[in-house]
């Protein structure tokens, strides 16, 4: 599956750069803006950065097919729509690597079986902690919840602030940027999206 040979990817790129080598770069950087990285507040500061990285961007290194292994079956035959909103988003531009912080929201409607509700919190995280665009965050998470759970359709809705036009460049500060992606019923049957926007909206 691509996923994993991209993880494993991942992991042979990270493996060529050591801790060290990160914390020099980083330094190199504080010293670019004009500041001493050998001064007492900011010794430190190189190796926080990077263990702060390593938790914006650990998406790089998890599985969100693995995620979505362990449903349940034993629902009684539901099988209208399940919605989980205001999911907190923080991820980061690809263009400048500045946060973007917003909510999910999402919905499927069940195939024969449904997922436990943190797991769907858990694939928007594994997506989010990368660099992104909003629209491929978007669809990645459609994509891989209809594919793992087989469901009979998928939405996904984004609202964020992107701090790349909030804090720099136009500065637009009151700016969020909303996209939607809908698969299976949710792309077909007008009333079932209807539907969802209503309830995201409330």
């Amino acid at each position: 599956m691509k996923l994993v040979k991209d993880i494993d990817k991942n992991q042979s790129i990270k493996s060529k750069v050591s801790d060290k080598e990160a914390e020099e770069a980083f330094k190199t950087i504080i010293r670019w803006i004009g500041e001493d990285p050998d001064r007492e507040g900011l010794r430190e500061t190189p190796k926080r950065v990077v263990n702060a990285f390593k938790e914006y961007f650990a998406g790089y290194y998890k599985d969100a097919n693995s995620v979505l292994k362990k449903t349940f079956g034993d629902v009684d035959g539901y099988d209208d729509m399940v919605v989980e909103k205001n999911i907190t988003l923080e991820s980061h531009c690809e263009h400048h690597m500045a946060p973007i912080i917003g909510v999910v929201h999402i919905a499927y409607i069940p195939n024969k079986k449904v997922v436990g509700l943190s797991k769907l919190a858990r694939t928007v995280e594994i997506f989010s902690k990368r660099l992104q665009t909003q629209e491929r965050l978007n669809m990645q998470i459609a994509k891989t919840l209809m594919e793992g759970l087989e469901a009979k359709g998928v939405a996904v809705t984004i609202d964020a602030a992107h701090q790349c036009m909030t804090m720099r460049g136009i500065k637009k500060e009151k700016a969020t940027t909303v996209t939607n992606y809908y698969l299976g019923s949710f792309k077909d049957d007008l009333s079932i999206q209807n539907r969802y926007l209503r309830y995201i909206s409330k």
